[in-house]
């Protein structure tokens, strides 16, 4: 396994980072800790989870992921070894405070998390997602606060557009505060035009690590779907919803075809093209048992030449009009 800087911090992770949100939806904890250990076997060190992980089960409360981690480090005592990643901000519950970046909930997450997770500090402390209702100064505030007391290590930012992660690097470096070292954006060979167009540029010129999720596009740049098929579940309708288009199409077709020539799988082809991307430290790939998981850690191995690099972005660009 490769390991890289998260941006411009010292922190070092492995190249791919193991996604944790189906522990106690899709994969039940003894497959979880099947998984785990199996990542950290292959020299992974990298994990990512959130707190409302997950609520949209019904009967869930929120928190089960963070659980079931904070379990298995115990099993294992490996603590040290691993770079533990969560969020705050979406909802754990119906009362006001019970989400937001505000200082009071993130005061209120954190302790829960950390009680979860069974450790005394959090690696990287992510914002999920922004939040307009409060100001930025005053959970950059909170964040700082939360690393000067060593309970946090590092802070970073999932699904902020251009203009508010700017905002918040401005807001840092007015008040002299700790400042976001990580993005997590929803990016992809079949969705770019998320991340690409203005995102990439602010990561690269102020040494953001970039840590994608849906790095698979939800399955399907692993080919397992059909042009034409019936998707009867809700999921599936709503991934075909989401990548259901001529080029996604076209891409998936070059995808297929590079990884016949290569003697590979269109899983580790997708994941290549992302490690091969400048602003990018860590996929986070997501698996319910080893048998899912090895063939993605296969992506950090492919090093996929200059012409199949080219055709890729041709293909998948955002720029090219359906």
């Amino acid at each position: 396994m490769d390991y890289r800087k998260l941006g411009r911090t010292g922190l070092r992770v492995s190249a791919l980072c193991l996604g944790t949100m189906q522990w106690g939806w899709t994969a039940d904890e003894s497959h979880a800790f099947q998984v785990m250990d199996a990542f950290v076997e292959n020299g992974g060190n990298f994990l990512d989870t959130a707190d409302m992980y997950s609520r949209w089960v019904p009967g869930n409360a929120g928190g089960i992921s963070e659980e079931i981690i904070g379990r298995w480090l115990k099993a294992r005592g490996n603590r040290e070894l691993v770079v533990i990643a969560t969020k705050v901000r979406q909802p754990m519950g119906s009362a006001p405070n019970q989400q937001g970046l505000s200082r009071k909930h993130i005061m209120n997450a954190v302790e829960a998390s950390l009680r979860r997770l069974q450790t005394d500090y959090i690696d990287l402390y992510q914002a999920h997602a922004y939040d307009e209702d409060t100001p930025i100064d005053e959970t950059l505030r909170a964040f700082d606060d939360l690393c000067r007391a060593g309970k946090v290590r590092y802070i970073g930012a999932s699904n902020y557009p251009a203009w508010r992660l700017m905002e918040a690097l401005w807001c840092a470096d007015k008040h002299q505060t700790a400042r976001y070292d990580s993005l997590q954006p929803h990016y992809n060979l079949v969705n770019r035009a998320e991340f690409e167009p203005e995102l990439k540029h602010i990561c690269e010129q102020y040494q953001i690590g970039v840590t994608p999720y849906s790095s698979l596009a939800n399955g399907f740049l692993t080919g397992k779907y059909q042009r034409g098929t019936e998707t009867f579940s809700a999921r599936r309708q709503g991934i075909m919803r989401r990548y259901n288009t001529p080029q996604a199409w076209r891409t998936l077709d070059v995808v297929q075809n590079i990884a016949e020539q290569t003697n590979s799988s269109p899983m580790a082809i997708s994941l290549a093209w992302l490690l091969a991307q400048p602003a990018i430290t860590a996929p986070i790939i997501g698996a319910n048992s080893v048998d899912q998981l090895l063939p993605a850690l296969a992506g950090q191995e492919m090093k996929l030449s200059t012409e199949h690099l080219a055709l890729l972005d041709e293909v998948s660009s955002w720029r090219v009009a359906e």
